[in-house]
Order: structure tokens, then C-alpha cells, then sequence
């Protein structure tokens, strides 16, 4: 008999759409999160990156596209 393992998806910033770890954005001090999201972004340079420039993101770090 297998074991069901479910994966738990990470929670997601609805007000700057930054990926979190815990219960709180770092970036926005709120606790408004969400799980349903779609679209991975992972921005390293956004000084220099026109993706991270086209959808407003200033800090490096995890952000979703779309979130619900």
C-alpha cells in the first residue's frame, strides 16, 4: 500500500505577488496570502531585467504571475 505524500504549495503575497516561506510577506508586512497562484518568476537582477521591469518588480527574489 503506497503512502500519499501531498506536496504543499508555497503561499503567495496578494499585494506584491513575492513567494513566502512563513506566515507573513517581508516585503509588505501583511498577512494576506495566498495558495491558489500560477507562474514562476525568479528575478536576480531587476535593475537590469526587462521582465522584472514590464511586471514592476524592484527587490530580487520569488514572485508568482497570477494570483487568486
Amino acid at each position: 500500500m503506497a503512502v500519499s505524500t501531498k506536496k504543499q504549495l508555497p503561499k503567495v503575497c496578494r499585494e506584491c505577488h513575492r513567494v513566502v516561506d512563513g506566515e507573513t510577506c517581508v516585503i509588505c508586512s501583511t498577512s494576506n496570502l495566498s495558495t491558489d497562484w500560477s507562474g514562476y518568476l525568479v528575478v536576480i537582477d531587476p535593475i537590469n531585467s526587462e521582465v522584472a521591469k514590464k511586471v514592476n518588480i524592484n527587490l530580487p527574489g520569488r514572485y508568482a504571475l497570477k494570483v487568486r
